[in-house]
């Protein structure tokens, strides 16, 4: 316990960090010791999840400016959640790796301020996201005849600056709180569960299950559709999936669940433990929370994998981009031409409104 001023030993002691009070006080204490195997483990989770997030995230973005059949209100929400991805994937875990590597955290409270606040944005900005996402398939799918209204190009990128305003917004008490501190069990400048178990519960609550609960329902409705239409309940002049309909919210609904199930256990450990502290807090064994927190790192690096393998046309353009890069010059050319046409998303959102006499599928044959 060192009081006054930083430590100047806590960076160079292996093992240890330090971190500021709320009376002012500045702490040396001591992280756990774990094998040579176990950082070698966690490490390796890491630096994978950090390229596939880079490369994947980025082949995302590009396929989406370059194709134009990827160019629709739906994937501006993508792109959103590709750019939540990628904030992680270039601060916070390269730090996070470095404090594994040093045993520790050596570099200082502003630097884990900010890669706490961008963990935040991005883990806060995906949930927010994946919620557009469903809403966006929700009104597509269940409410065509207004979706065409809803989606138009400028209030598709109002509803993503709204989703990018919340978030900040969510993140923004966290400091009156004190809760992003570093954490030695997972070598990250983090949210802190044990601050306050009042605003645990409220974080919990408003960053993971209402939005859960939400897509939940969206994704629920869409389903009860698919199998009217399947089943046919649905009558003639109703609208009717399109193949390419269905599988795009597939492979949006497998995003979800996937995150569901990435992000769950933290946030149930996180819950039950602000709900009693003492009796609960000392049963979580440290292997659980450790792996809990590295399932949720490794989320963000799977979307991009998700729309190749379940979406034909991202799938073809991730192979062109591929391809191309080969080529330099080809690519250069092509991405100049994709640039010159980016107008053309004002007029690609969405197919028009059905008329009562005419179904998708007599649509799609008139195309």
């Amino acid at each position: 316990l060192t009081v006054g001023a930083p430590p100047s030993n806590c960076a160079e002691i292996k093992g240890r960090f330090w971190e500021r009070g709320k009376n002012g006080k500045y702490f040396c204490l001591h992280g756990t010791a774990r094998p040579a195997w176990v950082i070698a483990i966690l490490a390796s989770v890491l630096i994978f999840t950090t390229v596939v997030d880079v490369l994947g995230n980025l082949l995302v973005i590009i396929s989406v400016f370059r194709n134009r059949k990827l160019r629709n209100a739906g994937n501006v929400f993508v792109v959103s959640l590709a750019f939540a991805d990628l904030v992680v994937a270039f601060y916070p875990y390269p730090l996070v790796l470095y404090a594994l590597f040093h045993d520790g955290w050596a570099l200082g409270n502003t630097q884990c301020m900010v890669s706490g606040f961008l963990m935040g944005l991005s883990v806060i900005g995906s949930i927010f996201n994946i919620t557009g996402i469903a809403v966006n398939r929700y009104c597509y799918i269940c409410h065509s005849f207004s979706y065409s209204r809803l989606y138009s190009y400028r209030n598709t990128l109002l509803f993503v600056a709204l989703i990018w305003v919340l978030t900040i917004v969510a993140i923004v008490p966290n400091f009156f709180v004190g809760s992003l501190r570093y954490d030695p069990r997972v070598y990250s400048c983090t949210f802190a569960q044990n601050v306050s178990s009042s605003y645990t519960v409220a974080v919990v609550v408003v960053h993971f299950l209402v939005p859960i609960a939400v897509v939940t329902f969206c994704y629920l409705r869409i389903w009860i559709l698919v199998i009217q239409v399947r089943r046919k309940v649905k009558t003639d002049d109703s609208p009717r999936l399109r193949p390419s309909d269905l599988r795009n919210f597939i492979t949006m609904f497998v995003v979800f669940v996937l995150f569901a199930i990435c992000w769950a256990p933290l946030n149930l450990i996180g819950l039950a433990v602000a709900i009693d502290p003492t009796r609960v807090g000392p049963h979580i064994p440290e292997w659980l929370f450790v792996v809990s927190y590295f399932m949720a790192y490794f989320n963000s690096c799977l979307n991009a994998i998700i729309y190749g393998l379940l979406n034909r046309n991202f799938r073809n353009e991730y192979k062109r981009i591929v391809t191309s890069v080969w080529v330099t010059r080809l690519f250069v050319t092509e991405t100049s031409r994709a640039a010159t046409d980016g107008r053309s998303m004002r007029s690609k959102q969405s197919p028009p409104p059905l008329n009562n006499n005419e179904s998708v599928r007599d649509r799609a044959n008139k195309e």
